[in-house]
């Protein structure tokens, strides 16, 4: 078991994988307490073994790891990557590719939505995992040998797991059904947060301009004020008051002092003043270049019998070719393509049209119906009569 805490320790095995096919990656960090993740542990293992990496030892340097990351000879396999991308976006200001992300594949290889790093590599490696470590604080110091073997087992498991998903893969023919979802993966938009636009991410009850004008002010000031102290959203304003003080459009420190959970404290200090500021600039906002958010509308009379056809077939279709079904369509996607046949969703373009979006129009258009033939749905001919089942046998 190696744990790597010098600079030049991470620089002689960096370069010892730089030959490498590939090498799986994981990381252990903390999030509860700050905005951005606390990067405490990174995890890879290469084709002579895993080693872990000590980001918080005095003194090292992660640039070797960050230059192998950015490597485009040498393919870089996570679980679930997108947290672990992000930690190494923020660091470096580089996304780690190539990329192939085990659970993506898994998805488009049969093993359900969203599966667990558990379930998989006991499945395909036959590895059982120690959970009693998920929790642990991997931040304190010095790490335990049982933290070291459980952050360990997460790349080392990781190497057969994915070597027999790329067999299936290639069996299949589906390896570039990866590409769409490696491409969001390695996009940096994927990452890049935008204060300006982080009002719509809050849960609203109206949706009046002027309103919505003071509420994207306020969440874009409690974003930046948030990645400024590097702290939750919640410590610099909880939602709650971010919307009553967005209802309410105080004007002045006693005005603002009145909302609930503040205080004058809070509305005397300097966060005050700028959230008052925010307010005004929501204000001052002219009608013409207020905020408009468009009501969700209800789905017209006869539409929703329409989106709950095309999940049956949704789930059919994906049953027959062993793919997880959120990776074709979300409901969302349905309720779009129940609409408008010239939906832009991906289940109309390449693989995905192929799979499911050609037979969905189809099945809308009465070219295609559905049938439970055998205890099973199927896809019929429109028109063609469904098979009479077998007699049942009675006494007379």
């Amino acid at each position: 078991m190696t744990l790597i805490t010098t600079t030049d320790a991470l620089q002689a095995f960096c370069q010892s994988l730089a030959g490498a096919e590939y090498i799986t990656v994981d990381t252990e960090f903390l999030r509860e307490k700050t905005y951005w993740p606390q990067l405490c542990l990174v995890q890879v293992g290469g084709p002579d073994g895993a080693v872990a990496i000590d980001p918080l030892a005095e003194g090292i340097d992660l640039a070797p790891l960050f230059a192998l990351m950015s490597d485009p000879s040498v393919l870089k396999v996570f679980h679930a990557a997108r947290q672990d991308v992000e930690i190494f976006w923020h660091l470096s200001g580089q996304i780690p590719h190539p990329l192939f992300d085990t659970q993506v594949a898994a998805m488009v290889c049969g093993f359900g939505e969203s599966v667990g790093y558990e379930t998989l590599v006991t499945k395909l490696a036959g590895a059982r995992i120690d959970k009693s470590s998920r929790f642990t604080d991997w931040s304190h110091r010095p790490l335990t040998e049982r933290q070291l073997t459980y952050a360990l087992s997460d790349v080392i498991h990781l190497r057969p797991a994915y070597e027999k998903l790329k067999r299936r893969l290639a069996r299949s023919g589906r390896s570039h059904w990866l590409e769409e979802e490696m491409a969001i993966l390695t996009d940096p938009a994927t990452y890049q947060v935008d204060p300006e636009s982080s009002y719509m991410r809050l849960k609203v009850r109206t949706n009046k301009p002027r309103f919505m004008a003071i509420l994207k002010e306020l969440a874009a000031w409690r974003e930046r004020e948030a990645q400024r102290r590097d702290q939750p959203r919640s410590r610099v304003l909880r939602d709650e008051a971010l919307l009553e003080i967005a209802a309410h459009a105080p004007t002045t420190v006693d005005d603002l002092a009145r909302t609930r959970g503040l205080g004058r404290g809070f509305a005397e200090g300097r966060q005050g003043t700028d959230v008052l500021a925010a307010v005004q600039a929501g204000l001052d906002l002219p009608d013409s270049a207020l905020p408009r958010v468009e009501p969700r509308e209800e789905p017209p009379p006869g539409l929703q019998p329409i989106v709950e056809l095309l999940r049956v077939l949704l789930k059919m279709k994906c049953d027959e070719n062993n793919v997880a079904a959120k990776l074709v369509a979300s409901s969302a996607d349905l309720e779009a393509l129940a609409a408008d046949d010239a939906a832009d969703i991906p289940a109309m373009h390449g693989w995905r049209r192929e799979l499911f979006g050609s037979d969905a129009l189809a099945l809308k258009h009465g070219k295609i119906g559905l049938a439970v033939i055998d205890r099973r749905v199927r896809i019929v001919p429109a028109g063609e009569p469904r098979p009479s089942a077998a007699p049942v046998d009675s006494e007379t």
